[in-house]
């Protein structure tokens, strides 16, 4: 299991994954979720992946291989016009892979399934995010659905539900985005540190916001014991209530 958050707010986008795969209780490692393609000046690709960790993989590499490969090998991710056309390639990259692994026919609960979250800025196109199903199909980010979740999602969705604002910064969205992965890690043992959290500014076009956050983190630290701290003391100034 995995957990992975893209959020719009009205600075731009705000990405932020886990880094944990397991096998069974007592097979825990660490891997890369998140990928960034990126044109100076012109685009700002952001991909997080969830669900069968060879068919990510191998969905990734072939994103990756044929967005390096000669100018006469499509598609690439790096020459779609729109994001609406990248997140349909990496739709249809993710059938392809799921299809050729499992031969026997494709269901969105296969073995082999995974969901994918892309978002970014193309030109003078906004900055907008896409979750992607197994299927190949997908959805894009709105007002009324301002942020996506994949993986273990139950855990730390309330939290944004009731604290999201379209109008917080950036350094508000990611304290909103650590209370969510810190309610998730202590409530599931497949998600786990470090996350790694990528913030990207509307028009900016711009990647080196990019950061790993560990469990020596002092902000992550702080955030971890003290919104619990704080929720207590809150109780103190609800109304009383005996039974």
């Amino acid at each position: 299991m995995t957990y992975c958050i893209g959020m719009r707010i009205d600075k731009g986008l705000v990405f932020m994954s886990d880094t944990r795969t397991s096998a069974g209780v007592d097979n825990f490692a660490t891997s890369k979720k998140m990928f960034t393609w990126s044109t100076p000046g012109e685009r700002v690709i952001t991909i997080m992946t969830a669900g069968n960790l060879a068919t990510t993989q191998a969905m990734i590499s072939l994103l990756e291989e044929r967005s390096k490969s000669p100018e006469d090998r499509d598609p690439s991710i790096l020459r779609q016009t729109t994001m609406f056309q990248v997140a349909r390639l990496v739709g249809a990259t993710l059938k392809e892979v799921i299809a050729e692994s499992s031969p026997g026919g494709q269901t969105s609960d296969d073995q082999f399934a995974a969901s994918v979250i892309v978002g970014g800025q193309i030109g003078e196109g906004p900055p907008t995010v896409f979750l992607v199903y197994p299927q190949g199909n997908f959805i894009e980010i709105t007002d009324d659905t301002p942020f996506f979740q994949i993986g273990e999602t139950k855990y730390g969705k309330p939290i944004l539900v009731r604290a999201y604002d379209r109008r917080m910064s950036f350094e508000e969205a990611i304290k909103l985005l650590l209370v969510s992965f810190d309610s998730t890690v202590k409530s599931n043992l497949s998600v786990g540190l470090p996350f790694d959290l990528m913030v990207y500014e509307t028009g900016s076009f711009d990647t080196s916001r990019q950061k790993r956050v560990g469990q020596d983190d002092p902000v992550y630290q702080s955030i971890s014991t003290g919104w619990g701290d704080a929720l207590r003391d809150a109780f103190q100034l609800l109304p009383s209530y005996s039974v």
